[in-house]
Formats: C-alpha cells, sequence, structure tokens
C-alpha cells in the first residue's frame, strides 16, 4: 500500500474541502487529487457498486464521475454487444473516448479485445492505474479523436466496433444536445469509422431528439432507449455499415425489462379508449424509456391496455401484470371523482399528503398540488385526466383499497 493510499484510507470520513485547506500538512501528498477522489469515491457508491469495492481507485474530477455510465448501463451496453452484435463469436472493440472507462471496464468483461482512448492526460493515468487496480486488459492510447486520426489512435488493433461517447459540454460548461455541437462531431467522423470497422454503438443524451438524430446520421439499425431508476439514462445507437433497411429497431429498457417494436410501429397504431364507467382496475403510467421513445398509441395492443385520452398517456389495465409492474408504474384506482372545487376542497381535507400529477390537462401537476394543499407522500396518488370528454380525479393506490365512487 502507497502512501497515497494510506492517506486515503485514513481521511475516508473527513471533508474533503477542509483537506484542501489544510494541504501543507502534507508536502508529500497530492491532496488535491486525494480530495477530489474521496469525493468522487462517495459520489460513485450507489452508481458503481463494483468499483466502489475497490480500494485505492482515483477519480481526478468531478465531471467525469457525473458523466460516466452507471454500472447497470455499462454492463447493457456490453451484453447488447455480446449477445445482439455479436451473438456466439469473439468481438474486438475500440473505446475512442474513454472517459473515466466505466463502459470500457465492462466491455472488457465480454470482450476478446479492448482498447481505451482518452484525450485527458489527467484522466488518463488515472484510468490506467484504475485499470490495474481492476483487472482490467486493455490496450491504452491517450489522444485526441478527431477527423483523420483514428488509424493511427487504432495503431495496428483492429476492432469489429468502435464505441464513442461524444462529450455533452461546450467550452463554457454548458449542456449540449446537437449532434454537431458534441465532442468529438460523429458527423465527421462517421465515413471515416466505417472504413476501419462495420459496426458503431454510439451513446448519446438521453435529450436528444431520437428522429433528428436517425435523420442525420447512417446505418442506423437499432436505437436503444435504456432507463434505470425512474429516469433515462441514455440513447444507444447501433449503426452497421451493412444495414440499408428504411427503419430502425427500437428498444426500450426499463430497468430490467425490455420492450422492443419496428420505429414505424407507432405511426400505424390505433389507440383504444376507455369510457367513464369503465374506470376501474389498474392505472398503468409507463416508464422514462416508454415515453422517451414515444410509444403511446402502440401500447394499447402490444400491452392489452386502454388509453384514457389521447394526451393524456396514462393507461387503464384489468389487471396487474407483471410485465406491467416492470415497465412502468401500476396503481389501484380507488376513487373516480369529478375535477370539481367542491371535490378539491373536500380532498384537501380527508387526504393531506400525496403525490400528484395533471395530465392532457391546461393544469400542471404542481398547481393541482397548489389547489389541492397537500405535502408529498408515497402511500397515495392523485391524477388529474380527461377522460371521454370529462376531466376527473383518480385516487389510486398501490393495493386495492377504498370505495370507487363514479362522477
Amino acid at each position: 500500500m502507497t502512501d497515497f493510499d494510506r492517506f486515503l484510507r485514513a481521511h475516508a470520513e473527513d471533508d474533503p474541502l477542509r483537506l484542501l485547506m489544510a494541504r501543507d500538512r502534507w508536502p508529500g501528498i497530492d491532496v488535491e487529487l486525494a480530495a477530489a477522489t474521496l469525493e468522487g469515491r462517495r459520489r460513485i457508491r450507489g452508481k458503481l457498486p463494483s468499483w466502489y469495492a475497490c480500494e485505492g481507485l482515483l477519480y481526478p474530477t468531478r465531471l467525469c464521475t457525473e458523466q460516466c455510465s452507471s454500472e447497470e448501463t455499462a454492463c447493457y451496453k456490453a451484453r447488447l454487444l455480446r449477445e445482439r452484435i455479436f451473438p456466439g463469436r469473439p468481438w474486438r472493440i475500440a473505446d475512442l473516448t474513454g472517459g473515466l472507462g466505466v463502459d470500457c471496464w465492462a466491455f472488457s468483461q465480454e470482450a476478446e479485445a479492448v482498447l481505451y482512448n482518452e484525450m485527458d492526460p489527467v484522466l488518463f493515468d488515472a484510468v490506467r492505474s484504475n485499470f490495474a487496480r481492476l483487472g482490467v486488459r486493455a490496450a491504452l492510447r491517450n489522444a485526441c479523436a478527431q477527423p483523420g486520426a483514428i488509424a493511427a489512435i487504432l495503431d495496428g488493433f483492429q476492432p469489429d466496433v468502435c464505441f464513442l461517447d461524444p462529450a455533452r459540454r461546450a467550452a463554457d460548461g454548458k449542456k449540449v444536445f446537437l449532434l454537431e455541437d458534441c465532442r468529438p462531431d460523429l458527423l465527421a467522423l462517421e465515413a471515416e469509422l466505417f472504413c476501419l470497422c462495420r459496426h458503431l454503438l454510439v451513446k448519446l443524451s438521453p435529450m436528444a431528439d431520437i428522429s433528428r438524430m436517425v435523420a442525420a446520421l447512417h446505418h442506423v439499425r437499432e436505437v436503444h432507449v435504456v432507463a434505470t431508476g425512474g429516469e433515462c439514462k441514455e440513447l444507444l445507437l447501433w449503426m452497421d455499415r451493412e444495414y440499408t433497411e428504411p427503419g430502425y429497431r427500437l428498444v426500450c429498457y426499463e430497468s430490467g425489462a425490455l420492450l422492443a417494436c419496428d420505429s414505424g410501429d407507432e405511426a400505424a397504431a390505433q389507440a383504444t379508449y376507455c369510457t367513464l364507467d369503465a374506470l376501474q382496475g389498474w392505472l398503468f403510467e409507463p416508464g422514462k424509456s416508454l415515453t422517451k421513445a414515444g410509444l403511446f398509441k402502440s401500447l394499447c395492443a402490444r400491452l392489452g391496455l386502454r388509453k384514457l385520452s389521447p394526451d393524456a398517456h396514462l393507461y387503464l389495465a384489468a389487471e396487474p401484470d407483471e410485465t406491467l409492474r416492470a415497465l412502468g408504474h401500476l396503481h389501484h384506482i380507488d376513487r373516480v371523482l369529478p375535477l370539481e372545487s367542491r371535490i378539491l376542497k373536500s380532498l384537501k381535507k380527508e387526504i393531506p399528503a400525496t403525490e400528484v400529477t395533471a395530465r392532457g390537462l391546461p393544469l400542471s401537476s404542481e398547481e393541482l398540488r397548489k389547489k389541492l394543499g397537500v405535502k408529498p407522500s408515497g402511500t397515495v396518488h392523485i391524477f388529474a385526466a380527461p377522460v371521454a370528454g370529462a376531466n376527473v380525479l383518480l385516487v389510486t393506490s398501490r393495493r386495492p383499497e377504498g370505495q370507487r365512487v363514479h362522477p
């Protein structure tokens, strides 16, 4: 164990800012790196449990731990490559925008050979040390992935697939979402990369417009919308040089559950809608991946649901199916009431704490909460939405309790 390792262990519970202020006490220690590492280690505790369990890993900047993939999403990419892109055969991957190396670490557990490249020399040195401690075997490069430079970065390494996670920060630190504003610019690199390997796997911001991304690029075979912990975390594009079909496969991943369809399915789908007298059973609220993918009408036929209204994006389910539980949230409908001032006043007295959601109305969830005057709570959830021309309140719970009353 080095002096630096002993310092990290001895000050594991200390305030990193106080350590920086007292840095003169430890002239032989890089206290700035130690403080950043201690802060980063706390930040990745839930995000990267396997890394947290390994002492001595370095986290040189706040940004590298904020922007890195979680362990779950990194392993999802590795499984996608193993099971979908290269089923039953070995494969080699070049990670051209390595960052903290989490994705590369996951790839190394599945791939025959891995190349890691990172432009930032400080981050590169940290990852080189981390990979040694984690037992990751990878060819290491410290270069800028820019047009005309990819062959030199590979330097004889022959990948079956190149992975890119373009940085989504401008020079002033602001977030950017357009492909041409990210670095490296995938639009400028696409042709060069396809000359060097058949497959590309690209990680994009969850805020990116899927249709716009697909239209700007070529040979997009699959788009994966990845959500974990109730948040859409990233978009993955699988690009295949030999794929020339007009559409693409759309895959939604929701914390372990999968739903796949063709890109044209939603446009061709016909939604079925419920009536006021049928408002009983379970309310299904789609997960973030389904919402981001824009799967609204097609959910009716695929999952046996009825939509409340064209704009509400809430659904009626007869039974609490496990598939629905995996792909979103199920709420038992205890009561159905008209959305009227007198009802809001009555509920305010009866239910002092509840979650509140307004959908498809000229009323936001926060505005509805203020009208109800309630505090947040996880036991009851009140939804407001239009159904068959009437605006209603649905008082729901996670268990079938309470009495149902029609408006």
